[in-house]
């Protein structure tokens, strides 16, 4: 079994989605939830969801050696460290210690450090990272208000987090195929060696040079390149019956751009976040009313923001995202409960995690994929069980919210 370690849950599910599409068949373990013997059984590999991306380097250890302790007690024998495909980190951040302190768990001498996702346009070439056309230090990810990428070079990224080595292998070598790559990494005296991908073909050629490593890391690209063995699926199964929804805490261009394709069809309805911030509670309450007074047959959007003029950072002193996410989870949960909904769509990491808590969603099991990254899981919550697609800002079409519940069917 492989067993992978995701930095936050959307990350765990963009993972699981690019493990299932070569062959394996995956559970998500949602923080320290505990996973039945026999799901372990059925399963190829399982990723345990923190939600450690920007957590202090000595809590993420802590959180990813306790993860690690039981994915071998599952049975996992080969590992993964996954983070953010545009590496999001600081000086001080933690996906060096994590890497240290889960080597030296297993007593590895050197790991891959692969963030590349081409699908979504994250690529390393001659050592950079690039978000599409643009190096990450130029790309959007430059203003991010937790961790703003200021440099490109993924070796200067990782080096101030670790006393490790850490070298490069260049794109000609990864193109000269698995053979010389393996060559090239048995040569390499640093502890982290950063590879080169800018297509699926370079990862499947880290995935064939890496198969008898014992941990990679890297961003889910690297996960296409791990062939699995092509099972039958017998852990996901759709909800039989019940409405969709959509829930969105994001506020990312991609996700707005979806709310407003969205718009056209089905019913949309913004967060009055100063509702919102008097009384959480109460707006979940109308937020939800709303949603299950529409037509059965539309699927509800309910979001923080219809454009980037929207947004707030903070309203009378209180910071909005907490607000967005209680008021996100608390709707949630309102429509799951009685079983007039049974699956949801939700926009946004902070959001995704906060719906799964409240939720009580200990395990998910993965199914059909949306898009690069986003993909169904099947999950049980008060007894029932429902859908949910975890979606990450950024990813997925613009047709994303009307097209999902195709794979429903």
């Amino acid at each position: 079994m492989l067993g992978a370690i995701a930095d936050d849950f959307t990350g765990a599910t963009d993972l699981a989605t690019m493990l299932r599409r070569s062959g394996h068949r995956v559970s998500v373990v949602i923080e320290d939830a505990e996973l039945a013997p026999e799901e372990a059984r059925a399963a190829d590999a399982v990723v345990v969801a923190l939600k450690t991306r920007t957590a202090p380097a000595a809590e993420a250890v802590r959180a990813s050696l306790d993860a690690l302790g039981r994915l071998r007690g599952w049975g996992a024998d080969r590992f993964y460290v996954k983070y953010c495909s545009t590496f999001d980190s600081t000086d001080e951040g933690n996906i060096g210690p994590v890497l240290d302190a889960v080597g030296d768990a297993l007593g590895t001498a050197r790991t891959v450090v692969v963030p590349s996702l081409p699908a979504n346009g994250r690529t390393v070439y001659q050592g950079h990272l690039f978000v599409g056309r643009e190096l990450l230090e130029h790309s959007s990810m430059r203003n991010h208000p937790l961790t703003p990428m200021t440099r490109s070079r993924v070796a200067d990224l990782l080096r101030p987090q670790t006393p490790a080595e850490v070298s490069e292998i260049d794109h000609a070598t990864v193109r000269a195929g698995a053979d010389d790559l393996r060559a090239a990494l048995d040569a390499a005296e640093a502890r982290y060696v950063v590879v080169d991908a800018i297509d699926d073909d370079d990862l499947r050629a880290i995935g064939a040079a890496t198969g008898q490593h014992p941990l990679v890391s890297g961003g889910s690209g690297l996960a296409l390149g791990i062939p699995g063995p092509h099972r039958p699926d017998t852990l996901w199964a759709p909800p039989a019956t019940g409405r969709g929804a959509v829930l969105c805490g994001s506020v990312s261009r991609t996700t707005l751009a979806q709310i407003e394709h969205a718009a056209r069809t089905q019913p949309v309805r913004q967060i009055d976040l100063a509702a919102a911030v008097a009384d959480p509670a109460a707006t979940a309450a109308e937020l939800a009313a709303w949603t299950l007074n529409q037509d059965a047959d539309s699927v509800p959007v309910v979001c923080a923001a219809r454009s980037r003029d929207d947004v707030r950072a903070s309203l009378d002193g209180t910071a909005v995202s907490p607000v967005v996410e209680e008021v996100l989870a608390r709707t949630a949960a309102l429509l799951v409960a009685d079983g007039a909904v049974s699956a949801l769509v939700v926009a946004g990491g902070e959001s995704s995690g906060a719906v799964v808590r409240e939720l009580g969603v200990g395990v998910l099991h993965i199914g059909p994929e949306l898009a690069p990254g986003v993909c169904w899981a099947a999950a049980e919550s008060g007894g029932r069980r429902i859908a949910l697609a975890l979606k990450s800002g950024n990813f997925g079409r613009t047709e994303l919210f009307t097209d999902a519940w195709e794979a429903l069917a």
